[in-house]
């Protein structure tokens, strides 16, 4: 079994040996930090110089079915430079949320489930990023979404979990059926003999791939992908979820699995249907811009500091739109970039407010204020949590919005086009995320302290690590974004180069 084989089954064994009675969080934590080391040990042993390249590494291969008239069936996963850091970003954003999670005894309900459950997450998400066979991309998502349903309906909180774990069953449900129907019909219009990327990659390139059934195809893979990652108007089931879900499940599925939809429209929408793409253009600039526009204002009118999240993650998603829509190399690997980033900084976010949770009862701005003197260590990490939602210099978001904006203004068009004007609407979410997140900075951690408010003991360093270890990767790459662009940029090279043919 290859490194990479390994790392993607090893939170599944461990899931199954919770379930079979092993010790619920030692498991999943000891599994947990190994998936880290073998993420960081592919990381290291990655080769960069294939430059312009982006050809997968570490791929293995295990033929399942083979039947006449039907795609042949691979469990097969490989890595670039796209699925590498998307790959640490799931080992990192899994380590902190095992750490988050309560201990055995403080779950209401059974413990064996809860566990199981983050590593079934964890361990979906992880095969999605790296399955190099179309059916096995799809089927560990799906696998990642049925634990998540799970936990928001019977470890979630406040009265109407059980309604909001199957409002978003339904919407990702829907999301996913329409994501089948265009992948059938993309595997169908290519030969429909296999399901391996890089071959269905390759067949797009051909001059015989009708632009009508790209453009089908496009639409489809924009809907259903779109779903997944709360693209406006199908954004309205996510700041709920999250706001209900158990905190590890918040910061894993806001923090890892939403990236899914982003990375399959950068792996497989723009490789398979490029035509499709540049008809839709127009369309996912309007889209975009109602995530970062609409739901900006939408998440500024929020009360509760949980609701404010969850909006602020559907927002944030329309500057990766923008990055993927601008179509060029500096643009998707901004996109790129800020899925690292911003789920980093969501998990970083839910993890703080999930304590905040756990010692107050509730989240309600208008109970809260004068925190940062009597809990400085939660203010003072807050207060960097917020600067890097925000986007200021030093942290990773930063980074990849630079990128972006870069991205979408590139181009030896002198005048203005529809991309650049979208831009600059969406250069005015910048200031928005700026009013939101500080406005709640400052109602809840400066000013007068209510009178009835009782303050519980700071963060403890059990609680400090897992915040840590998420701020510490945001700084690290945004001091040194070159430590992701290294395997990002030849990556989505290879990207270009192939949909060029």
């Amino acid at each position: 079994m290859s490194t990479l084989e390994l790392l993607v089954l090893l939170p599944l064994l461990a899931a199954l040996a919770v379930g079979l009675g092993t010790p619920a969080r030692i498991t999943a934590l000891a599994a947990s930090v190994i998936v880290l080391a073998l993420a960081l040990i592919l990381a290291v042993n990655f080769n960069t110089s294939l430059e312009g390249d982006g050809s997968l590494q570490f791929t293995s291969s295990r033929p399942l079915l083979d039947i006449a008239g039907f795609p042949k069936l691979n469990l097969a996963f490989g890595l670039d430079g796209i699925s590498l850091v998307l790959v640490l970003l799931s080992a990192l954003v899994l380590l902190s949320a095992v750490l988050v999670a309560p201990k055995e005894d403080a779950i209401q309900g059974s413990p064996r489930l809860y566990y199981l459950s983050l590593l079934l997450i964890g361990g979906g998400a992880l095969g999605a990023f790296t399955a190099t066979d179309l059916f096995f991309l799809y089927a560990f998502h799906e696998l990642a979404l049925i634990p998540t349903f799970l936990m928001i309906g019977i470890f979630g909180h406040g009265e109407n979990r059980v309604r909001t774990a199957w409002t978003i069953t339904i919407f990702l449900g829907v999301g996913s059926l329409i994501l089948l129907v265009g992948l059938i019909l993309a595997v169908g219009s290519l030969g429909g003999t296999t399901f391996d990327i890089a071959d269905l990659t390759s067949r797009a390139k051909s001059p015989d791939h009708d632009a009508g059934t790209q453009s089908w195809i496009f639409l489809l893979l924009l809907v259903g992908f779109g779903i997944l990652v709360s693209l406006f108007p199908f954004h309205s089931w996510a700041a709920p979820a999250y706001a209900e879900a158990p905190t590890p499940v918040a910061m894993l599925h806001a923090g890892v699995l939403k990236k899914f939809g982003l990375y399959g429209l950068v792996r497989l929408a723009l490789p398979l249907a490029p035509a499709g793409a540049e008809k839709w253009l127009n369309l996912v600039l309007l889209l975009l811009l109602g995530n970062i526009l609409y739901i900006g204002l939408v998440t500024i009118a929020q009360k509760r500091l949980d609701r404010m999240l969850g909006y602020s993650s559907v927002m944030h998603m329309g500057y990766a739109f923008l990055g993927i829509a601008a179509g060029n190399v500096v643009g998707v690997s901004g996109a790129v970039l800020l899925m690292f980033a911003h789920g980093l900084s969501i998990a970083l976010l839910f993890a703080l407010a999930g304590w905040m949770r756990e010692r107050f009862g509730d989240l309600d701005f208008e109970k809260f204020g004068g925190l940062a003197k009597s809990l400085p260590r939660l203010g003072l990490l807050f207060g960097f949590a917020t600067f890097a939602s925000i986007g200021l210099p030093g942290f990773a978001n930063f980074a990849a919005e630079v990128e972006i904006f870069f991205g979408a203004f590139a181009g030896e068009d002198a005048g203005m086009n529809w991309i650049r004007w979208a831009t600059i609407g969406a250069l005015w979410g910048v200031v928005i995320s700026a009013v939101y997140m500080l406005r709640a900075y400052r109602g809840v951690f400066m000013g007068p302290k209510p009178e009835k408010l009782e303050t519980p003991a700071d963060l403890a360093w059990s609680d400090r690590l897992p915040v840590l270890i998420l701020l510490v990767a945001l700084l690290a790459v945004g001091f040194a974004p070159d430590l992701l662009n290294q395997y990002i940029r030849p990556a989505v090279n290879g990207l270009f180069l192939v949909s060029a043919g």
